[in-house]
């Protein structure tokens, strides 16, 4: 992730739970579906990459799990330490961006998680390659790789423009309403802007705030072939809301 990349998630951290539906529903979601996965494979140690504002991190370590957070915004991780503190949980959070994950923790870890459409913030075959390795690398022989990307097969095909967000109140009971712009940049390879709009306000007094971050719209079928390139095995793909989730594991031997 670049420095315009932890600018826009510092920027919007505060927000950051207005943009779910429910955002306690939302984290009691993602503690049951990891915990599923899982499920009799030996996980107790888990290394969240590109953790926010602990979306994952924070019911997994509710759940019993010894869990390290990873992620390059500082305020995003002000943002996960609030929460953390709220309910009473414990997660090591460690400030670090994707390519620098071999200085910043030391593995193994049981199982890595890399949700939220984190990784497509990288722009490269390269700097995508280098981090699966450093995924492969950190964790044990065995262990289990869940990664969650936004269903960008569908978006490339038909090149939306306008995705409509949400509509909720904040604490001031001021009305709060997101909208994207998307633009397409024709590659190699393909570059997808979001253009992000929060409108905040109430009565006849609004203000608009626009956020614009870059993503590399990769498919699962190109995420496959990288995870099988570095060795990866059992891979599977399902799908989780609004996510395509892909797992994988780390041979137990060779």
């Amino acid at each position: 992730m670049d420095t315009s990349t932890t600018a826009f998630y510092d920027a919007i951290a505060d927000f950051y739970p207005l943009f779910y539906k429910d955002w306690e529903v939302q984290l009691e979601r993602e503690g049951l579906t990891l915990r599923s996965i899982f499920r009799n494979k030996g996980v107790e140690t888990v290394l969240d990459v590109g953790c926010g504002p602990g979306t994952q991190s924070i019911p997994l370590a509710k759940l019993g799990f010894d869990v390290t957070g990873v992620d390059p915004s500082p305020k995003l991780l002000e943002k996960a330490k609030q929460t953390e503190q709220k309910e009473n949980v414990h997660v090591r959070w460690i400030q670090s961006d994707f390519l620098s994950l071999h200085d910043a923790v030391e593995g193994p870890f049981d199982a890595i998680i890399c949700k939220g459409n984190s990784l497509p913030h990288l722009l490269t075959d390269l700097e995508i390659e280098q981090t699966i390795k450093a995924f492969f690398d950190l964790l044990r022989a065995g262990g289990v790789l869940v990664i969650g990307l936004r269903d960008f097969e569908m978006m490339l095909e038909h090149r939306p423009n306008f995705l409509p967000g949400f509509n909720h109140k904040d604490d001031n009971d001021n009305e709060f309403i997101t909208f994207d712009i998307w633009e397409w940049q024709d590659g190699p390879p393909i570059i997808a802007t979001q253009n992000l709009y929060m409108v905040r306000g109430q009565g006849e007094d609004y203000e608009t705030i626009k956020r614009t971050v870059h993503f590399r719209p990769l498919s699962t079928d190109e995420l496959q072939v990288v995870l099988l390139e570095q060795a990866f095995e059992d891979i599977e793909q399902s799908s989780d809301r609004w996510e395509q989730l892909i797992t994988a594991r780390k041979p137990l031997s060779g």
